[in-house]
């Protein structure tokens, strides 16, 4: 990073660094920068290929500032889709689930949208349970430490109206195909789906029916050519299952309900 910290020098240092939008994310990072040094840093963390969402320490989602930490994986715009069907799935839902909530953005959308509701979060990543407590503070969710359904209290069984869990599906031949940024800097545990991308996915459908209320649903984000195998473990798992997709934000979420 040069010495200079003009928004010029800052936009060559990313450009140089290949960073096609350098020009929005130099105004990104000036704005939170809180003095030159940390300015500074940002800089040659981003210019190191950091995401730029964990350089700032927060990214927006559906309307709300997510805080971040190293490491902890970044929500995608993509996965707003996920929390729009869940809504209008179950518009007066009072109890929520967000399994593998990473930084617990999906919960804390659906926290925002359903005023007074229930919202619980699990991650078995220790720094995604910091960052989603962080998140979550402000509408009284509770984040739990864990594998999937074990993370949760027993109590929730059979009364979950939105079960959201943006699952890791990338299969574990094509991580080294990820975007340096996600592969290098988001944790594993995050991206690997196993073999075909779906052993997770699997395992959230299975135990579904045991969590959620009549007429609950659980929704998943998944691929194009994932969604018929993923749209298949819903419906043997019981669930009345459909698949909705945005083709403009890419979006794939097979959608659940509980009969």
């Amino acid at each position: 990073m040069p010495s200079s910290c003009s928004l010029t020098a800052v936009v060559s240092a990313l450009r140089a660094a290949g960073c096609v939008f350098a020009e929005d994310e130099a105004e990104l990072i000036r704005a939170t920068a809180r003095s030159a040094d940390e300015l500074s840093s940002m800089v040659d963390r981003r210019v190191a290929g950091f995401p730029l969402e964990q350089v700032l320490g927060w990214a927006e989602f559906r309307g709300l500032r997510i805080t971040l930490e190293p490491g902890v994986f970044v929500p995608r715009r993509r996965t707003e889709f996920l929390v729009d069907q869940a809504l209008a799935q179950a518009p007066y839902a009072s109890v929520v689930v967000d399994l593998c909530c990473g930084s617990g953005a999906l919960g804390a959308a659906l926290a925002a949208a359903l005023d007074g509701a229930e919202v619980h979060a699990a991650d078995i990543d220790p720094a995604a349970v910091r960052c989603a407590r962080r998140n979550l503070a402000a509408f009284g969710g509770r984040v739990h430490t864990g594998d999937l359904y074990d993370a949760l209290p027993t109590a929730l069984r059979g009364r979950v109206g939105i079960l959201s869990a943006n699952v890791p599906y990338v299969p574990t031949a094509e991580l080294p195909l990820l975007p340096a940024e996600a592969r290098d800097h988001e944790p594993r545990v995050a991206l690997d789906g196993g073999e075909d991308g779906l052993d997770v996915l699997r395992r959230v459908a299975a135990g579904a029916p045991e969590w959620l209320a009549p007429d609950g649903c659980l929704l998943a984000e998944t691929s194009a050519h994932q969604a018929p195998a993923a749209v298949r473990a819903f419906s043997g798992a019981g669930l009345t299952t459909r698949l909705a997709v945005s083709e403009e934000l890419s979006a794939h979420v097979v959608i659940g309900v509980r009969p």
